[in-house]
């Protein structure tokens, strides 16, 4: 890296705040402007192709290709409307992020015209190069066709990126085969198979249900730093964290950046963010300072979950982008600080019907909702059943830095149904009589203030998967993640119980037993069978590790380990049964997570021996030179050792911690060869994990020591007090 630790700082002081100006102060005249919804099909259509798309995207409906080429017509005519130049098939690979390849709308016909065209093949289907991503062996090298096709469901957008306009097309992306090589295409999958199981239950309770989707709300977490401090750390640069770096005297100590006072320069970032955000469609409302200095957050409105995870993916694309207008760097990495906090993204989950139910809304006496308990009481079945791959679904190893370290909810998944869904649930077991409605009581605080209302559940900050009111709340997903493997998992596991749970009360009615009294025995069941799953404490404690080992619940750390889960003869039964994932597919998937896992070691492992060998150690060497020099001089003078004792400790405590260092280092790099001959890729990447990372922190102790000891205007490298606190 070309700046230096100084020059950044320099940069940084005469950085000014840019204007930002929304197209509107009303988000409503704008939000959606650069989406072409129901709103642009309607004027850029006619009547029956526009109810031609709607009842493809509500009920499956094929479109014709006639109409395909009508619907491509408006696309093009709304987009270049738009200022738009090029298309794309925008999709989501295995890589986590997501992908395009730009066409131009220009044509050049064989009698020398031009003309601007898009058909419905364009629109339908292309064809990138399929070899080139992620596939888990699922292609060669050289069979390099793969197919992108288009998602009605997801509405197209057109992206800005600078003056250049885009037509974005939603797409899934298969082999040339039909396999999955994306995880859009299986969330899509566990939808419908969530939808069937989910009408099933519901027509037990209300026959006008014919549609039921999921919903989803995310919370991103990130750090913002100034762009020279992060291009004067190749860590953080490359690898998305810093992997040396003491503490700083002053971290989170005082509690008081969360929910505090926005700087200036983030204020700014945050709502030219929101605007960009809300031009896509995107609808974030929540804004605010997180626990760690350097740390916020956003949240939008939930959504459908396909859209709004479609609206995660582009929103991590978009905020480097917006960051780069501020001279700001954006870290999504779980961990990017050792000594404070890491971020997550919260998925919050839930089920809604076409008759605008909730499923999981209590309402005020959830002991009479027979329906809510059914889905309440088959999601924490199917937590129980399915614990260890819900925890593999948010395995990387930027989270193995996060779950469990008092900041995260630990690696074991438990639930947190709250005090007053807890009674309720006992009741049932007992059958016994319950109350729910103290729960949802009024506070009265001061005779001047409003009265406070009570919620019908506490929050609980330290379980992975908890109740908060009318959703679950899966707090283990990492900030650098697709949403879509976790709730392609969420979606799976619900659907597969809820097939369980009326198999079960089919079995008991065709015994005779009356409809209400089978659901309840079954639900009874339930209840006592996964009571183990249930924790309503605080998951930080040794003391519920002890627990759950207690319990039988698996607690396993290491994400390489836990990615095991996706394997096992149970989860490919789950997948392959549902039709989410071919026993193919799932290998495939489960073999690119395990090689992400051992390149981000490896990648980590090259730049922290670059970094000590040739930034640290020559820095370290000559200021230790420097102390040489004038012990010698002081010796040469004639002074008594008392004068350059303290000298000669410092001399003496970097050479320790040199040697110390360039030890680690080799221990380092005689543990990558191991774990490279480890084997199979499973346990390569465990070795990877377990032998291989924990050697980060033996360099890091030495490094860390040597910067406490050198010439502060002799470190190489932006310290933790400038990378959290200068802005």
């Amino acid at each position: 890296m070309s700046v230096s630790r100084f020059q950044a700082m320099d940069v940084i002081e005469n950085r000014l705040v840019p204007e930002v100006n929304a197209p509107s102060a009303n988000i409503s005249e704008f939000f959606g402007c650069n989406v072409f919804g129901d709103e642009a099909m309607q004027a850029f259509m006619s009547e029956e192709t526009y109810l031609s798309v709607k009842a493809t995207v509500q009920t499956g409906q094929k479109l014709t290709r006639e109409v395909a080429e009508k619907v491509a017509e408006a696309m093009k005519a709304w987009a270049t409307s738009k200022g738009a130049t090029h298309y794309t098939h925008w999709f989501q690979p295995l890589t986590g992020r997501t992908a395009e390849k730009h066409d131009s709308f220009f044509t050049l016909r064989p009698d020398g015209t031009v003309l601007e065209e898009f058909s419905a093949e364009a629109l339908v289907q292309q064809e990138p190069d399929g070899s080139s991503f992620p596939g888990g062996g699922m292609r060669s090298t050289f069979e390099a066709r793969g197919y992108t096709v288009w998602d009605p469901s997801s509405p197209a957008f057109v992206l800005e990126v600078g003056d250049g306009r885009t037509l974005c097309i939603p797409t899934i992306f298969t082999t040339y085969g039909g396999d999955a090589m994306d995880y859009k295409l299986p969330l899509l999958r566990s939808q419908t198979v969530l939808e069937q199981a989910s009408i099933a239950v519901c027509k037990m309770f209300d026959e006008n249900v014919n549609h039921v989707h999921a919903t989803l709300g995310w919370e991103q977490e990130y750090f913002l730093i100034d762009q020279a401090l992060f291009r004067a750390r190749p860590d953080l640069f490359y690898a998305g964290r810093t992997l040396l770096g003491a503490s700083s005297a002053k971290g989170q100590q005082f509690e008081d950046h969360y929910f505090g006072s926005i700087p200036e320069r983030v204020y700014a970032y945050m709502r030219d963010l929101e605007t960009e955000c809300h031009k896509l469609g995107i609808p974030v409302r929540t804004r605010h300072n997180e626990v760690a200095p350097a740390q916020y957050e956003l949240a939008p409105m939930f959504e459908e979950i396909n859209i709004a995870i479609d609206h995660n993916q582009l929103l991590m694309d978009i905020m480097d982008r917006v960051a780069g207008r501020h001279k700001l760097a954006v870290l999504l990495a779980e961990k990017p600080f050792n000594f404070i906090n890491g971020s997550g993204k919260h998925n919050n989950w839930s089920m809604a019907t076409d008759t605008g139910k909730n499923l999981l809304s209590p309402g005020k006496d959830p002991m009479k909702n027979l329906q809510f308990l059914t889905f309440f009481v088959n999601v924490i079945r199917a937590v129980y059943e399915h614990a260890d791959l819900l925890r593999a679904s948010v395995a990387s190893a930027g989270n193995d830095h996060r779950l469990g370290a008092n900041e995260a909810p630990p690696a074991i998944v438990s639930v947190f149904a709250g005090e007053g869904m807890t009674r309720i649930l006992d009741a049932v077991e007992n059958g016994t009589a319950a109350r729910f409605d103290d729960m949802a009581s009024e506070m009265e605080l001061l005779s001047k203030l409003p009265t406070m209302e009570v919620h019908n559940t506490d929050r609980n900050r330290t379980s992975p998967f908890a109740f908060t009111g009318n959703k679950f709340e899966i707090r283990m997903v990492g900030s650098s993640a697709s949403c879509a493997a976790p709730m392609t998992v969420m979606n799976t596991i619900m659907a597969q119980q809820l097939k369980n749970f009326k198999a079960d009360v089919d079995a008991l009615m065709a015994g005779g037993t009356a409809k209400e009294e089978a659901i309840i025995k079954v639900l009874r069941r339930y209840i006592g069978e996964s009571k183990a799953i249930r924790f309503e404490g605080d998951g930080y404690s040794n003391e519920w590790k002890e627990e759950a080992a207690r319990r039988g619940l698996p607690n396993v750390p290491n994400s390489a380990q836990a990615l095991g889960a996706y394997v096992s003869p149970k989860a490919v039964e789950l997948f392959t049964s549902n039709g989410v994932l071919t026993d193919k597919e799932l290998q495939a998937h489960f073999s690119v997570k395990l090689e992400k896992y051992i390149k981000d070691i490896q990648i980590e492992a090259s730049l922290l021996r670059e970094m000590v060998l040739t930034m640290v150690l020559p820095a370290c060497v000559e200021y230790q030179n420097s102390l040489l020099q004038n012990i010698a001089l002081q010796k040469e003078i004639g002074l008594d050792k008392d004068a350059y004792e303290a000298q000669l400790d410092i001399v003496e405590k970097i050479s320790k911690h040199l040697n110390g260092a360039k030890k680690a280092i080799d221990r380092l790099h005689k543990a990558i060869h191991k774990a490279e001959s480890a084997g199979g890729l499973h346990d390569e990447a465990i070795a990877f994990g377990l032998e291989v990372k924990p050697v980060f922190d033996e360099v890091r102790k030495h490094v860390d020591h040597l910067e406490q000891l050198m010439d502060d205007q002799q470190w190489p490298l932006p310290k933790m007090r400038e990378l959290l606190f200068v802005r």
